[in-house]
């Protein structure tokens, strides 16, 4: 007798089709990349953004690149400060031609709107390859898509219209085609125009190197030509292969160790870049016994060059995403409603911030001399000017080629920095120069200004000493919130305006910048401290009232002062 074969055990719920699956992750990049997009959409507020605009123009008008400097009078007759200088100057006016161009052309052809939408892009493809070099690690969407918002919030502060953007974009695509082992003969074309737009392409070698010494441990070496070619077609910019050696003479320079973004980083202190570092150095020596050669060799290069700048920490944002979702020893599994919860959450995360910096699709002109420049393009001033630093960008952008600029970001003189530090901050040291017989020595006929540097919240020690009715020199002529004019003879039909009113402009600008950036009080700590100086308690009570208000770190010494000025 045949025997009951057991009953079937009932079937169970039909999973989500490949297709429906497909839909969710299709949905989650689409919001992902919404969200990018309005992450990196904000007005553009670079300083250093209008002379690589105005460079653009000159190349692309002249067919020419702009050595000798067209833009500032003082560069032909600065002497040099060591004796890699010119070489070092003739790389900053020539390493970034091409993408000074491509954002000349953008800004030609849509706008304003256009170059920021176009930086968005840069950024947003940034992180849409970090994700797809950590999913071909993991096979991960979640921890791929977790991998690409990491590398998002460690790309914001450098969301600024700069050539370095073509560096972060290129710099991820060499790690995805050297990861994905495929279309290895995009290379040499991608360093060829990398190379021409940013002097970053060395990072490239970086990472074709550490894949290079782990190709040469398998038996699949073509990588390894393509690659040889990709550093040899990179020679073929203006600077050749002399990248190394700049790199030197700008880690001694004195100019360039007085710029926020070259100082080293402060590894001690929790922060994105910090949990990145430290995390990714975990995770590695967790799992040592199957990490990668390329991975130990680039963790170590990136870290290094992280450490040493605040302007490299982006490297740790592309590389520790990747090697946190490929070695991650713990997988949790997903609840099914978790591509829902995902979702929600991107659509919230849109719906929130665009109440705020999301698409902003024009320039910050509120924060530049805008006013100062109709005034010199108005009464024809040619003469030799003294401009801030922050300002000599939107100045080139404006005025030349009426006017050329004393200084502005493209550090292309220690000896001119030097002089323009003890203009600015009205040194007058023993046996030098005074701030008088520099401008003098310029022959400074005309000065344009802020008055604060508002990342300390330093005042610039010049406007309060021009201030002093005791000094006939200058007149101010032009005032509004963003800067002053004075000049020595001012043209016909100006009339100059009390001194004192310089005063009146510092407070005018404080106010402007807190208003568009609060978190920048320092000024306003400042503005009380001159106030205090010359005697006006009530306005100096009033300035660290506003500071105090404002979001500040622990300020002892201003607590006890402003509690002294209530009294």
């Amino acid at each position: 007798m045949a025997k009951k074969r057991p009953p079937r055990p009932a079937a169970a719920p039909p999973r989500p089709t490949p297709a429906t699956a497909g839909w969710h992750k299709a949905i989650l990049l689409a919001l992902a990349a919404v969200l990018w997009m309005g992450w990196f959409s904000h007005e553009i507020y670079d300083s250093d953004f209008w002379w690589h605009l105005k460079t653009g123009q000159y190349i692309f008008e002249t067919h020419a690149l702009p050595v000798p400097d067209p833009f500032a009078f003082t560069t032909a007759g600065a002497a040099s400060a060591y004796p890699g200088e010119p070489l070092t100057r003739h790389f900053n006016l020539t390493h970034e031609w091409l993408a000074q161009v491509a954002f000349y052309l953008v800004w030609r052809i849509a706008g304003f709107g256009g170059v920021v939408l176009f930086r968005a892009f840069l950024l947003s493809a940034f992180c849409g390859l970090v994700g797809l070099v950590a999913y071909r690690r993991c096979l991960s969407y979640y921890w791929a898509l977790a991998a690409a918002f990491t590398a998002a919030t460690m790309a914001m502060p450098f969301a600024l219209d700069r050539p370095y953007l073509i560096t972060f974009l290129f710099l991820a695509a060499t790690l995805a085609i050297l990861e994905f082992k495929r279309r290895l003969w995009l290379l040499p074309p991608l360093f060829l125009v990398w190379a021409n737009s940013h002097g970053g392409f060395f990072l490239g070698w970086v990472v074709l190197g550490a894949y290079g010494a782990e190709t040469l441990l398998s038996r699949r070496r073509i990588a390894l030509w393509w690659s040889a070619a990709a550093v040899l077609i990179s020679g073929l910019n203006p600077n050749g292969f002399r990248i190394p050696v700049i790199l030197m003479y700008y880690r001694g320079s004195y100019l360039t160790s007085r710029l926020q973004e070259w100082a080293r980083p402060r590894w001690w202190v929790v922060n994105e870049f910090t949990v990145l570092l430290f995390g990714a150095a975990v995770v590695l020596l967790w799992a040592r016994r199957r990490v990668r050669l390329a991975d130990w060799l680039l963790f170590a290069a990136f870290a290094a060059a992280a450490l040493t700048a605040q302007r490299n920490i982006i490297l740790i944002g592309l590389l520790a995403p990747i090697l946190i979702a490929s070695y991650f020893p713990w997988r949790p599994s997903l609840p099914p409603v978790a591509p829902f919860a995902a979702a929600l959450v991107l659509m919230g995360g849109a719906i929130a911030a665009s109440a705020g910096s999301f698409f902003q699709l024009r320039a910050a002109e509120w924060k530049y001399p805008a006013g100062a420049a109709d005034f010199l393009l108005l009464h024809h001033v040619t003469g030799p000017i003294f401009n801030t630093y922050e300002y000599g960008g939107y100045l080139i952008w404006r005025v030349w080629p009426e006017e050329r600029v004393f200084i502005d970001g493209r550090s292309l003189s220690e000896s001119v920095f030097q002089d323009y530090g003890r203009i600015l901050y009205n040194h007058d040291e023993s046996g030098g120069k005074t701030a008088q017989q520099l401008l003098d020595q310029y022959g400074i006929q005309t000065i344009v200004m802020n008055t604060f540097e508002y990342g300390e919240g330093l005042v610039y020690l010049m406007a309060p000493a021009l201030a002093d009715p005791q000094q006939t020199e200058w007149k101010l002529v032009y005032s509004d919130a963003a800067a002053i004019v004075l000049m020595r003879r001012p043209p016909p039909g100006v009339q100059p305006l009390d001194s004192l009113r310089i005063l009146n402009h510092m407070e005018a600008e404080c106010e402007l910048h807190l208003e568009h950036e609060p978190q920048l009080a320092r000024c306003a700590r400042s503005m009380a401290q001159v106030f205090t100086e010359v005697g006006d308690a009530a306005r100096a009570r009033r300035w660290l009232g506003i500071y105090l208000e404002h979001p500040h770190a622990a300020d002892a010494v201003a607590e006890a002062a402003y509690q002294r000025l209530l009294k």
